[in-house]
């Protein structure tokens, strides 16, 4: 049974259809690559996924589960989250805060615990201290801690992203564009840290991207997407060799150049 099993998922807005018998199968331990210009409904795919919208016809089976209809905290609460085009963090709180805010998702204390701060509310606040640090060492943002979120450079803010991720215990991330607006020093360290955390935390990914250097070296399969529908699915060297990709997506004529 594959982990994940998009089936004929299609999502109509008005007389629009965004996206069009969309289909996916993925296994533990994959990195997928979802590619395809803008407005091809990648992100849209993200939102149905995780339940933010709702589908018009079709099935998504995570762990041989129809997840069709449920709200997204019971999405992410069995085993799926994800981060955004546009960052979404705690901007006034620490970054050690972020993380901590997550993470209290899974507190296992209860109302009196945290009122009376009960020993069982201590050792659970210690736990997830220790449990907030220790994410932020995976992103290699534990010197910055103290420091509010907004005061981060781009490219940390992203990671700090992924590390409230993380916080959710997935068994699948969605990465929607963790690489944007990042320099290329940054794309090589965020590729680095995709493959360290997909292996530490035995995940599986799939992951929206435009910086193809990225998406090449990095994901095993992709799937490209134009106007809602898939026009191609193959490793990144049948992809970056297909011309319906290079015409779609890059331009006619186009080459993709590996970083």
């Amino acid at each position: 049974m594959p982990l994940l099993e998009v089936r004929d998922l299609c999502k109509d807005f008005g007389g629009l259809r965004a996206v069009s018998n969309f289909q996916l199968k993925m296994e533990q331990g994959e990195i997928v690559g979802l590619i395809g210009p803008n407005g091809a409904g990648k992100t849209t795919v993200f939102n149905l996924i995780t339940g933010l919208i709702p589908p018009t016809s079709g099935s998504i089976i995570f762990q041989g589960e129809n997840l069709v209809g449920l709200p997204p905290y019971r999405i992410a609460a069995k085993g799926i989250a994800r981060t955004f085009q546009n960052i979404r963090l705690f901007k006034d709180m620490s970054v050690l805060d972020n993380v901590r805010a997550i993470l209290h998702v899974h507190n296992g204390y209860g109302f009196w615990d945290a009122a009376l701060h009960s020993p069982r509310f201590a050792k659970k606040e210690e736990e997830i201290l220790a449990r907030a640090r220790e994410l932020l060492e995976v992103v290699n943002l534990e010197t910055r801690s103290r420091d509010p979120a907004r005061s981060l450079p781009y490219g940390d803010q992203r990671r700090l992203e992924i590390a409230r991720a993380l916080a959710l215990r997935p068994k699948l991330l969605l990465l929607d564009e963790p690489a944007a607006g990042m320099n290329p020093r940054e794309v090589a360290s965020l590729t680095e840290l995709i493959r360290f955390i997909k292996d530490k935390f035995q995940l599986t990914v799939l992951l929206i991207e435009h910086q193809m250097g990225l998406v090449m070296n990095l994901c095993e399969r992709i799937v490209v997407m134009d106007f809602g529908e898939i026009i191609a699915e193959g490793t990144p060297h049948e992809v970056s060799n297909n011309p319906v990709v290079l015409e779609a997506y890059l331009g006619k004529g186009a080459v993709v150049n590996r970083c």
